[in-house]
């Protein structure tokens, strides 16, 4: 697979906002997911963002992290790794994506990306001089049965040649791409065999009759049955596995060792704001840290650092481990923090900030 990268500066817009209808939508999609797993609409939200503007704009792809409390770098990755997602200005009217994967190429599908040079532009993701086609090769788009094909906007088509894929790209051209059939261009239903069913062709079989109800077990064999594993008492290794435990047994236990441990914890595994290991606050400052910068801390983080009282860099770079812990669980982060290093971030950040941090990291912060 190519590199992807985002288009130049050049063409990308100053900024990104979803049209009121679309702002609806994606406020009801977001809500579609469990808290703290909202996460998970990156993808229909790029794509929307993609279906209104054409493309996959940065500042699209900022405001969606923005919307998710992602870090940038995270929303970056996924709009880079899949192929639906266009970096760059493509055609209005039409964006041709040409499966080049085996079963394609054995049946033609180098001579359908020659059309595409001859009828769009002689190198792929450019323009056509009107700017209304644009085409691409891409790997495998899930019709190998009915090769060779190519991807138009969310439309498949079929079973191509070539003069059907130029005809295809003409009415396109004209507008008329509404009124182009999707799918298989031959007669054929959908993967079904050419020339109609070889297998299956016979009428199902009449339905066996159900089996006649069971007996009820003689008392004899009744009485021989084992008890009820409720009524027996625990063997020592019940006693001893947590496995086999009661959820309350198990929670009332977990809650003794946290307690131990010198941990308090809130319903659901949170650890509790009053815990000891929480790290201490401050009053907000004038003008705090912009704790962004930090790679891994997104808008929606940030936030939350604030209601905990932790606005400086210089806070983040003393957090001891326990201290560590507690935000990370409280974050649901799973060692993220310690993965990402905050505190080695935030001590460079707080030294001196981004140059220290180049100097540091070799990269800029974020």
């Amino acid at each position: 697979m190519s590199v992807r990268r985002l288009a130049d500066e050049a063409v990308q817009p100053a900024s990104f906002a979803f049209s009121s209808e679309n702002a609806a939508w994606a406020k009801a999609t977001i809500n579609k997911y469990p808290k703290g797993r909202e996460q998970s609409a990156v993808i229909p939200l790029l794509m929307r963002a993609q279906e209104q503007d054409g493309w996959v704009t940065k500042a699209a792809i900022e405001k969606v992290a923005e919307m998710l409390g992602m870090a940038y770098i995270r929303v970056l990755e996924v709009a880079t790794f899949y192929t639906q997602f266009q970096l760059k200005p493509v055609g209005t009217r039409a964006h041709v994506q040409v499966c080049g994967t085996t079963p394609c190429m054995l049946r033609g599908a180098e001579d359908l990306i020659r059309v595409c040079k001859s009828k769009i532009h002689a190198e792929p993701f450019e323009r056509n001089a009107d700017g209304t086609l644009s085409w691409e090769e891409v790997e495998c788009q899930g019709a190998c049965v009915n090769a060779p094909m190519v991807m138009i906007f969310k439309d498949s088509f079929e079973d191509l040649t070539p003069a059907q894929l130029e005809e295809i790209i003409d009415r396109f051209e004209a507008g008329e791409g509404a009124g182009v059939k999707p799918g298989p261009q031959i007669d054929r239903i959908y993967s079904a065999p050419i020339g109609g069913l070889t297998s299956l062709t016979t009428p199902d079989a009449a339905p066996a009759k159900p089996a006649a109800k069971r007996a009820a077990k003689p008392a004899a064999e009744a009485a021989s049955t084992p008890p009820s594993n409720a009524a027996r008492a625990k063997t020592a290794a019940e006693e001893t596995n947590p496995v086999l435990k009661t959820p309350a047994t198990a929670k009332a236990e977990a809650a003794a060792n946290a307690k131990v441990k010198g941990e308090t914890r809130a319903e659901g595994g949170k650890p509790s704001l009053e815990d000891k290991n929480r790290p201490s606050g401050i009053e907000r400052p004038a003008t705090p840290d912009d704790l962004k910068l930090i790679s891994g801390v997104g808008p929606k983080i940030e936030g939350i650092l604030h209601e905990l009282g932790i606005f400086t860099f210089a806070q983040v770079a003393g957090w001891k481990k326990a201290e560590r812990e507690w935000v990370d669980g409280y974050l649901n982060f799973k060692g993220r923090i310690e993965r990402d290093d905050w505190v080695k971030q935030a001590k460079a950040l707080a030294k001196g900030g981004e140059a220290e941090y180049i100097r540091v990291f070799g990269k800029k912060p974020r």
